[in-house]
């Protein structure tokens, strides 16, 4: 498949490119500072765009098959460029022929699942969104203008992200969240979200994931 990945510098984003530079896809990684994207390979191209800006997106779009955004806020300054930057995407998909599209989101945004804890869901959750509230905010924008898009997309909720290897070994919950589910590393995220490309099952849903 051919993938453009934007976020392609972030934590997931970096594994997004590597999985699928492995898995045989050709890739462009669209990225504001090269100099971030230490990884090398044939199938490779690295795009500099203004990821607010259109117009500078159509190159990187340009005979691609999917989009898969690994977007998100690296610091408080950064608030707002989850649904800032997917609101450009999805104007240059739509001057483009890519229809398939992957974002990256997070399960406070979601429902709270049956089967959650109590603790979870009458403590934890609310500390949670009120601590990162202008995050979460910033991604619900974010969801909205995707679910309001003609194209075919899925919106990946994962809870905290880890460092840890991929396994493989995830659940995924087409539709909700998953429950008891706290953490997942940043690597099965972005082996769920290459392998949901493929899985008509997915398209126009919100997917939960998690350990």
């Amino acid at each position: 498949m051919k993938l453009t990945v934007f976020g392609a510098t972030g934590g997931t984003g970096k594994e997004v490119v590597r999985q699928a530079l492995d898995a045989g896809h050709q890739v462009a990684a669209v990225v504001r500072d090269p100099a971030r994207l230490a990884i090398s390979h044939s199938a490779l191209e690295v795009v500099t765009a203004d990821v607010t800006d259109p117009d500078s997106l159509r190159p990187a779009l340009a005979g691609r098959e999917a989009v898969i955004s690994a977007l998100g806020p690296h610091s408080r300054k950064d608030v707002g460029i989850a649904s800032t930057a997917l609101g450009s995407i999805l104007r240059a998909m739509d001057a483009s022929e890519v229809r398939r599209l992957a974002v990256l989101s997070a399960v406070p945004v979601g429902p709270v699942p049956e089967g959650e804890t109590l603790l979870y869901r009458s403590v934890a959750l609310p500390l949670l969104r009120r601590i990162l509230r202008d995050a979460y905010a910033d991604l619900a924008v974010m969801e909205e203008e995707v679910r309001r898009s003609a194209v075919e997309w899925t919106i990946v909720r994962p809870p905290r992200l880890t460092d840890k290897p991929l396994t493989g070994n995830y659940r995924r919950a087409v539709g909700g969240n998953v429950p008891r589910g706290y953490t997942i590393s940043r690597a099965d995220v972005a082996h769920a979200m290459l392998a949901l490309l493929d899985d008509p099952a997915t398209v126009k849903q919100a997917v939960g994931l998690a350990n």
